[in-house]
Order: C-alpha cells, then sequence, then structure tokens
C-alpha cells in the first residue's frame, strides 16, 4: 500500500474545512492530515485534532490558541498548538506537507497560500482571494516552483473537468475553447423586488436556497459579488479574457459551469450541490474516489432553468467586471471594499444595498497602483479597508445625527 499524502488544511472550521475533512476520514488510507488551522472556533478545532490527530493546530487568535493547548494537553498533548498569521504560513509550507487545501476565507487566506505555491505543493485552491487580490504573482509563484493547482470552487472546478485531460490551471486554454459559462444560483433575492432589497436582513440574506456556505461567502452569493470574483479567478487560472467568460443564473445549481469548443460542442459537469464533490475531484486528481455525495436524479430535479444576470439587481458583480478591466490593484481594492462592507453588514451596520454603494465609491477613491510586488497588493488592500470603514463612519454620523 503506498504511504498516505500529508496535508494541511488551511481554515479547518469553515464550511469548505469541514467538508474536506469529511472526505478524508473516508479515506484514511490515503490522506494523513498534518496541520489545520483556524481562527478563533477553540470547540470545532478541539473536536477536529481529537479525530485526526494532526502534528500541528494552529490558531490565528492567541488567546484562542492558549485556550486550545489547555484543553489538548489533556487528551493530545503531543499536538503542538501554534499561533498567528507567522504560524499558519509556516504550516502552509512544511517540508513533510503534500498537499494544501486553502480554505481561509477572504484576503486572510493570500500569504499562507502564496507560501504553499513558493514550496511547490499541490494547491487545492478554495481561498478565490489570493487569485482576485495577487493573479499574475501568484500564478508566477505556481510556474516558477512547480507547484500544482487545482480549482476547488464548485464553478471553477466544473469547468476543469470540462477541459482536455492535459490541461493544467495556469496554462494557455486550448484553441478549441471558445466560452466558459460560469453559472450562479442568483442566491435568495432572484425574483425579491429590487425596491424591498433595502429592507432584507443578514439571516435572509445568508439563507441560500442550495449550497450550504458560511455567512461571509453567503452574501457575496446573495450580491453576486462571489460570482463576480469567480470570473476574475477563472481568468487566471484559465487565462481567458474577461470577453469569453459568460456568467449563467442558473436556480437548480446542478451545472456547475460549462465550456463551449468551437466545433459548437458545449461541455456540463452537474451534480448535486455539494461541496465535497470538488473537494473530491481535487484531492483525488487525477483519479477519482468516494465523496459521500448522492446520486443526482435529473428525473426529480425536472428542469433545468437559465438566465441572464440583472446587473441592476446585482450591481457587485458589474464591480467586479470594472475593477478587472481596470487592472493593477484594482480587485484587491475591490475585494477588501466588500469584506469591510459585508462585515458591517452581517454585524447590522450596514444596509444590504449599500454594500454595493461602499465598494463602488472605495474603487473611485482608492489611488490604484501596478500589482507588482506582494508589499503593493496590500499597501492596497489596507488603503481600501481605510478608506471603506471611513465611508461606514459617516454614514453613521448621519444616521446618528
Amino acid at each position: 500500500m503506498n504511504k498516505p499524502l500529508n496535508i494541511t488544511v488551511l481554515g479547518s472550521t469553515g464550511s469548505i474545512g469541514v467538508s474536506t475533512l469529511n472526505v478524508i476520514a473516508r479515506h484514511s488510507d490515503r490522506f494523513k492530515v498534518i496541520a489545520l488551522t483556524a481562527c478563533k472556533a477553540i470547540d470545532r478545532l478541539y473536536q477536529q485534532c481529537m479525530e485526526f490527530q494532526p502534528k500541528y493546530a494552529v490558531m490565528e487568535n492567541a488567546d484562542a490558541a492558549e485556550q486550545l493547548q489547555k484543553r489538548l494537553n489533556k487528551g493530545a498533548p503531543h499536538i503542538e498548538v501554534l499561533a498567528g498569521a507567522d504560524a499558519i504560513i509556516q504550516v502552509a509550507g512544511l517540508d513533510e506537507v503534500d498537499y494544501v487545501m486553502a480554505a481561509i476565507v477572504g484576503s486572510a487566506g493570500l500569504l499562507p497560500t502564496l507560501e504553499a505555491a513558493r514550496k511547490g505543493k499541490r494547491i487545492l485552491l478554495a481561498n478565490k482571494e489570493a487569485l482576485v487580490m495577487s493573479g499574475e504573482l501568484f500564478m508566477q509563484e505556481v510556474h516558477d516552483n512547480k507547484a500544482v493547482l487545482l480549482p476547488v470552487d464548485s464553478e471553477h472546478n466544473a469547468i476543469f473537468q470540462c477541459l482536455p485531460s492535459d490541461f493544467r490551471p495556469g496554462h494557455d486554454m486550448p484553441d478549441s475553447v471558445e466560452q466558459v459559462l460560469l453559472t450562479g444560483s442568483g442566491g435568495p433575492f432572484r425574483d425579491t423586488p429590487i425596491n424591498m432589497l433595502e429592507q432584507v436582513t443578514p439571516d435572509q440574506a445568508c439563507a441560500h436556497p442550495n449550497w450550504d456556505m458560511g455567512r461571509k461567502i453567503s452574501v457575496d452569493s446573495a450580491t453576486m459579488m462571489n460570482k463576480g470574483l469567480e470570473v476574475i479567478e477563472a481568468c487566471w487560472l484559465f487565462s481567458l479574457t474577461i470577453e469569453q467568460i459568460q456568467v449563467v443564473i442558473h436556480p437548480q445549481s446542478v451545472i456547475h459551469s460549462l465550456v463551449q469548443y468551437q466545433d459548437g460542442s458545449v461541455l456540463a459537469q452537474l451534480g448535486k450541490p455539494d461541496m465535497r464533490t470538488p473537494i473530491a475531484h481535487a484531492l483525488a486528481w487525477p483519479q477519482r474516489i468516494q465523496s459521500g455525495v448522492g446520486h443526482l436524479d435529473l428525473v426529480e430535479i425536472g428542469r433545468l432553468d437559465f438566465e441572464k444576470p440583472d446587473y441592476q439587481r446585482f450591481p457587485c458583480l458589474a464591480l467586479a467586471y470594472q475593477a478587472w478591466k481596470t487592472g493593477g490593484t484594482a480587485s484587491a481594492v475591490l475585494n477588501a471594499a466588500n469584506e469591510v462592507a459585508v462585515q458591517a453588514f452581517l454585524e447590522g451596520d450596514l444596509a444590504f444595498k449599500s454594500i454595493a454603494t461602499v465598494i463602488e465609491k472605495t474603487l473611485e477613491n482608492t489611488e490604484i497602483q501596478p500589482a507588482v510586488s506582494v508589499e503593493a497588493i496590500l499597501d492596497a488592500d489596507n488603503a481600501a479597508r481605510l478608506h471603506a470603514q471611513a465611508l461606514l463612519a459617516v454614514k453613521q454620523q448621519r444616521v446618528m445625527s
């Protein structure tokens, strides 16, 4: 029997991390967990440590790490608990690690995912922000260090499955491919009257009709910013122009994306809306393994619907296109402003429709620079956050006055 492959799971307590460990548990002979990381979800990380017995457990929050250490001292003292962002980067690049599941949500995932690329790991990429913020730099690191980059986002994984078997992310797209159709459900407000969107609550925005996701990603799905970020990600992963990507609303979330060829063929990847399918595909590629996902019953589904996205309803999608066309650090600014605005919405400090307004004004008023280094990208990220937070402060003052 072959030696198990060692894996670090970045963001193990989030929805993608939990699903990844669910798949790994079904194949304990194939995969060994070396490191798990989380921000401050102590209870869940403790449970994962007890089940998977990693060598390292990392918490970004130092107080949470101290509490975890005390609990593990009683039941698993051999697990080394580390704390801080640098420790997360460290376990992403460990020599003994073969695979890195990059599942940290948002910009916090950029540096550890870059480290995995620099160390030539097989990267299972669920953190789209790494490419949105630093696409050119990231893809160069993958190429220079012979890392293997496999998409885990359901849409990008679907595209990858529909491309020729010898295609690798980051390489030139075959001339035979004309365009990619990136599907999205339209979220919970696809049919909600636009004049009612001002009153929607965070719980309503997080109630995705098909997928079980974290709250931040659920809000991004409701605004369709998630799809905008995925368009940018697809441009980098598949060497596409933005004109070659068509976003299609597909409410059933059964077709996860499609590839159209010049001979008129359109290949699609179908499956139940369950992230364990693309996770299992990336873990085992080029083979296939059981994921725990049941079979798709097309007769039971009965119909598959499609429609064009409404940019008046989903202005965040248009803003993502604008950022890509602007180039440089604009995509990093877009992402940072979105993270600040979504957090404010989730905390009850910003109306749902104002998320796009904060992003738009931040893009207009943050200086865009060439994305020539990680430092330039992080500077743009910080500047955008400061501007978005200032906009929120002004808005709060108006409400209170």
